[in-house]
């Protein structure tokens, strides 16, 4: 059950490898037959510093598994040695060395084979009752985020990306700037960077497309409600495509949008966010478009927090490590700055990534956050621009 074929076009997020499979249960299959996933981010209540990196497995800190609880055990042995103690203790009948062991931490049966529990897994609904699921978690800061692993690239979005977490603990970390906003999330994938938002915000719009990936979104949202219920932080799910933008207002179709959210989504979102999303140049293309249209529609000033991560490959056609999808990126965060079409005006600026980590994670160095802040121009103003740009 745990084991993962790869194909050709599979693609595996880096963070399902650094926990171990203890840590991400295969609770069910989703619509489409792929294998669903659940694991638990337990949010830390200090940095989690740099050096700390090798606990990014996810392996709980127990002082036994590093050896620390046989220190004392280990000198009682040695002071044994030094007052006079017999090597021939070590030694078993035949004269062999005899080497002690520590007891398992799992009885095993007397066929020396540990016990397994069958576990017949079914296609389900995602609309499953969750009072089924296991909740023993401590309530407060346990993220419980279901998902898949090894996806074609078209499902990539059902998956935990770093660039997610890095824009979680960024939320985590201003959780004041967010407080009682109404904020957009563009590509939203599993829902954990809406779910975190939802502890400060108080409206957040969870966008993607896809109804297998948006009903997967939903249950996470569910999942979760024990942490944005402090706050009083809501989470609706919702379908927007970037490639034919557009906001469905059609009652019979599922994660349409109502009247009064879109009127509340243009005149109330201060804040858009966007983890991992610029992966294939169409669509961080339609990505682009879709945040000009939003933002050149708003009546006030929106601030965009875009995080990714730059990732590596060497190419044929330049017989060197270039990162293509990030070049892009790259070039219509120059195109959107430079803009002058007199309804908008936009300020790009990267921020460092040294904010407190609250998830257990490497942060590496191709980590990036961008800040996009978008300002709508005054009617004078927009005539004066309009006027040069047309001269």
């Amino acid at each position: 059950m745990e084991q993962i074929t790869f194909h050709h076009d599979t693609v595996l997020s880096d963070v399902h490898m650094l926990f171990p499979s203890a840590r991400h249960l295969m609770t069910r299959l989703n619509n489409v037959g792929q294998p669903v996933f659940m694991s638990r981010f337990k949010i830390l209540a200090e940095r989690h510093d740099d050096s700390d990196q090798g606990k990014c497995s996810g392996k709980d800190e127990d002082p036994k598994e590093d050896g620390g609880g046989d220190t004392e055990t280990a000198h009682g042995e040695d002071e044994e040695d030094e007052r006079g103690g017999s090597v021939e203790a070590l030694l078993d009948e035949d004269g062999d060395l005899d080497i002690p062991h520590r007891p398992r931490k799992k009885p095993v049966d007397d066929g020396g084979r540990d016990s397994v529990c069958p576990v017949i897994i079914k296609q389900s609904s995602p609309l499953l009752d969750l009072e089924e699921e296991d909740m023993d978690d401590e309530a407060g800061d346990i993220l419980r985020i279901e998902h898949t692993m090894a996806t074609p690239l078209d499902d990539v979005g059902k998956q935990v990306w770093r660039g997610a977490l890095l824009l979680a603990d960024f939320i985590l970390s201003e959780a004041a700037t967010f407080r009682g906003a109404t904020v957009l999330e563009l590509g939203a994938g599993t829902g954990l960077t809406s779910v975190v938002m939802a502890t400060a915000a108080k409206t957040v719009y969870c966008t993607d497309v896809g109804e297998d990936l948006l009903s997967m979104c939903k249950r996470n949202v569910a999942l979760n409600k024990h942490m944005m219920e402090p706050e009083g932080g809501e989470v609706r799910v919702r379908q927007l495509d970037w490639l034919q933008y557009s906001l469905c207002t059609d009652a019979d179709v599922e994660f349409s949008w109502t009247t009064e959210e879109v009127d509340d989504l243009y005149n109330n979102t201060s804040f858009i966010i966007a983890a991992d999303v610029c992966y294939d140049d169409d669509l961080t293309d339609g990505f682009f478009r879709t945040l000009y249209q939003l933002c050149s529609n708003f009546l006030h000033t929106c601030t965009v927090f875009i995080s990714l991560e730059k990732r590596m490959n060497f190419t044929l056609r330049h017989m060197d490590v270039s990162c293509e999808a990030y070049d892009h990126f790259r070039h219509c965060l120059t195109q959107l700055q430079d803009l002058e079409d007199g309804r908008c005006r936009f300020k790009v600026e990267q921020l460092p990534c040294n904010f407190a980590q609250f998830l257990l994670y490497e942060r590496i160095e191709h980590l990036e956050l961008w800040k996009v802040t978008a300002t709508p121009l005054p009617v004078e103003e927009a005539r004066s621009d309009s006027g040069q740009s047309s001269s």
